[in-house]
């Protein structure tokens, strides 16, 4: 447990870029550097992910230690991953906004920004590689990209994966076995549990009102990260000041790990009486949802892929996935990263170092941190 607590407490600390760039470290590391799984069961593990309501990396995330070392295991990813991005969320609504104003901070982040371009750029070009072998799945993910960059919407996202899993049905072919499926396959506490909580969450009032609010939320969001923005909203607009709520959200983009963590600032904010005890309901409250889901339908999923047919519609949903990396890799990462010349030269020797000379993740993260500030420095 120890060991997968500290692998995604690492993580947790440098994953910037949003879901995207997590999605790519997350391959990077665990498929590529720890072979704890290989590409076909992670890209099936997105392509759940992806299908769920909740925060989309961070259930990837859970997922992954999950198969790594049980609930337990799933447990001990969560709080690493999430645990850097509450600590700071939480201080910065405790203590104010001072730190992410110093210059230096600020290009720190930018250079994991860029580092983040490198990332996503690598994932989704292995990941084509590997799933876009046949001119029907990677008409599927250029095309998806194409969607999604024109109407960057979380329904249209869901639309395009059903769509690419009709395609891939039609289109694809597989050797793979059949399995029998059956309801078996799926885990059904976790199911009752979410619907319970769900229907739960429409009465009460104090502590319990504030823990609905945000599982409501976890619960009926679809695309994650930047989607939560209008349904935290809408949820916190009586007790909490415009101004207050999108500095929030401005800071829970300026750190790492999961956009979901804007519930920590918030759930501090909300309950000053007990601000940490608010910020860590609202926490847990937002991300649960999510994960109650993974954990029903996770073995189901995993039985499914067996189904000569379900497969060639799973082979679909892989291109799909690729395809919605790809749209991700230009917005919000690309775009949000690269603005001057520099930025760009960085990101070009960063793909040089990481593709053809396999140089360690971690020396990259140093190297774009430096450059970053060395460049603030002279200017």
């Amino acid at each position: 447990m120890w060991q997968i607590f500290i692998r995604f407490l690492l993580l947790g600390l440098v994953s910037f870029g949003g879901p995207a760039a997590h999605i790519g470290y997350f391959r990077r590391v665990f498929v590529e550097e720890l072979h704890w799984l290989d590409e076909q069961q992670y890209a099936a593990t997105v392509a759940l992910c992806q299908f769920l309501p909740g925060p989309g990396s961070s259930q990837v995330g859970f997922s992954l230690g999950y198969l790594r070392g049980g609930l337990p295991g799933a447990i001990a990813a969560f709080i690493g991953f999430t645990l850097p991005s509450f600590l700071l969320m939480y201080l910065l609504a405790r203590f104010g906004l001072v730190l992410s104003g110093q210059p230096l901070v600020a290009a720190a982040i930018e250079g994991l920004k860029l580092l983040a371009v490198v990332v996503v750029a690598d994932a989704v070009i292995s990941m084509a590689r590997q799933y876009c072998q046949q001119r029907v799945t990677a008409t599927i993910t250029l095309l998806t990209a194409a969607i999604v960059l024109l109407l960057p919407f979380a329904v249209v996202q869901l639309l395009v994966l059903l769509l690419a899993a009709l395609l891939g049905r039609l289109a694809c072919r597989t050797d793979t076995a059949s399995s029998g499926f059956s309801s078996a396959n799926i885990r059904w506490w976790p199911l009752w549990l979410f619907g319970v909580l769900l229907l739960l969450s429409f009465s009460g009032s104090g502590i319990w009102q504030l823990c609905s609010d945000f599982y409501q939320t976890g619960a009926l969001v679809f695309g994650g990260g930047h989607v939560v923005l209008p349904l935290l909203q809408s949820r916190v607009a009586g007790n909490m000041d415009a101004d207050l709520f999108l500095s929030g959200y401005a800071l829970a983009q300026a750190v790492p790990g999961p956009m979901f963590s804007l519930a920590a600032f918030l759930g501090a904010e909300l309950w000053q009486s007990q601000p940490l005890i608010g910020a860590l309901l609202a926490t847990c409250a937002i991300f649960l949802p999510g994960f109650l889901l993974v954990l029903a339908f996770n073995r189901g999923w995993q039985a499914l892929q067996q189904r000569p047919n379900i497969a060639a519609a799973i082979a679909g949903i892989n291109a799909a996935v690729v395809g919605l990396l790809l749209s991700a890799l230009y917005q919000p990462v690309f775009v949000s990263a690269v603005q001057q010349p520099w930025q760009m030269a960085l990101v070009v020797v960063g793909m040089l170092l990481l593709r053809l000379w396999k140089l360690h993740i971690v020396y990259l993260i140093l190297g774009c941190i430096s450059v970053s500030i060395l460049i603030t420095l002279i200017k």
